[in-house]
Formats: structure tokens, C-alpha cells, sequence
């Protein structure tokens, strides 16, 4: 653990610098229940799952859409479920309650906001990563500066206002969305293994290595 490091924080200017993270692994669009019920069997396979979701955004005021994309990761692969097109499936909703299964994730509180405005369920064995980075001395909340301080890579956010809800998700959608899932799993990864981090300026100490 890097908690000898004390109050860890990056800003926007130092995370520019940072070369580009890139989703390496495999993507699979979700569209129909068929596909759904095949792509939870593959992920049941797997005891730790990284998790997030897409919405479309709305820029009007008083208009707010339901959520579009759950986009549920493991190492090597990413299923990106069209929720706006298929629903919150029995089996995926299944896979959500599951005490059996962990799933990584940030900012959930908001994730299952947005879900349960498609369908109730009690999400159980879900893990933030915002309730445990400060343990680790790190001060910032936000995924792209997490991934940043550890890895020293930029997870770039400039497919988060496009149309989630379009007829063919882009290829930059695609990658952008299986990226935010995949990282969680790879924060949480290093954390547990105390992988050294990138980035340790403390702003009480101006200490960096």
C-alpha cells in the first residue's frame, strides 16, 4: 500500500501530457436478448467483473433520457449491453444481484440511479473504487485522475456527450465505453497488488519520485 503518501492528487494539465489509454481487448455489442443471455453465461465464467454504464445526454432543460449502455468488462473482453434496446434482462439482472460475483466499479451510487429508472433490483457485491482509493493516499475521485496517478495514462472522456442511444454505436463509442470498464478492474488490481504509482506528488508534502 502507498499510504505513506499522503493526500495524492493530479490536475488537468499533467493528465494532457500523459499518452492515450487505449481498450486493447475484445468488443462485443450487445443488441438482442439472445446475444444477452450468451454474453452472461461467458461473464458468469469469471469471479471479478469491471462495471459501468452510458446514458445519453441531454441538452435541454427538464429532459433526461434512461440509461443506454451497461458496458460489463473482464480482462480480455467487453460486452457492451444496449439496455435502450433490449431492456434490463432477467439474466443481467441476475448477474447484478449475484453475492458470488464482484463487480468493480466508480461513482456506482449514479450507475444504479440510472438503472433502476429501467427496472428495480438490489445490486449486491459491488465494490467503488472511491471507497477505498483514499486509503491508498489518493485524494481524487474521479476515474481518469485515479488511472492517471497509477498508470500514468489519460483515459480520454471525448465520446461521454455523444448519442448513446444512436441506431450503430461508433467504433470510438465502442472503445471509449469497454476502456471505463475494463480500467476499473485494472485499479483495482494494482491497488491489491500495491503496484507502484506513476504519479506520487503529495500536495501537502511536494513530494515526488
Amino acid at each position: 500500500m502507498t499510504s505513506r503518501y499522503s493526500h495524492i492528487s493530479i490536475d488537468k494539465a499533467t493528465i494532457n501530457e500523459l499518452p492515450i489509454e487505449s481498450f486493447v481487448g475484445n468488443i462485443h455489442v450487445i443488441e438482442s436478448v439472445e446475444e444477452a443471455r450468451k454474453a452472461v453465461e461467458l461473464l458468469r465464467q469469471h469471479k471479478v467483473l469491471g462495471i459501468d454504464t452510458e446514458t445519453r445526454p441531454s441538452f435541454r432543460k427538464g429532459k433526461t433520457y434512461k440509461v443506454s449502455l451497461v458496458q460489463i468488462s473482464t480482462y480480455t473482453d467487453c460486452y457492451l449491453f444496449r439496455i435502450n434496446k433490449i431492456g434490463l434482462i432477467d439474466e443481467l439482472r441476475n448477474l447484478l444481484t449475484d453475492s458470488d460475483l464482484l463487480k468493480i466499479g466508480i461513482s456506482l451510487r449514479d450507475d444504479f440511479s440510472v438503472l433502476h429508472r429501467v427496472d428495480s433490483f438490489e445490486p449486491r457485491n459491488f465494490l467503488d473504487l472511491q471507497s477505498i482509493v483514499g486509503k491508498y493516499g489518493i485524494d481524487d475521485m474521479s476515474l481518469q485522475k485515479i488511472y492517471a496517478i497509477i498508470f500514468g495514462k489519460k483515459i480520454s472522456k471525448s465520446q461521454r456527450l455523444t448519442n448513446w442511444e444512436a441506431e450503430k454505436l461508433t467504433v470510438p463509442q465502442q472503445y471509449y465505453a469497454a476502456l471505463d470498464a475494463w480500467a476499473c478492474l485494472h485499479i483495482y488490481d494494482a491497488l491489491q497488488d500495491g503496484v507502484p504509482f506513476y504519479y506520487t506528488q503529495s500536495k501537502q508534502e511536494n513530494i515526488e519520485l
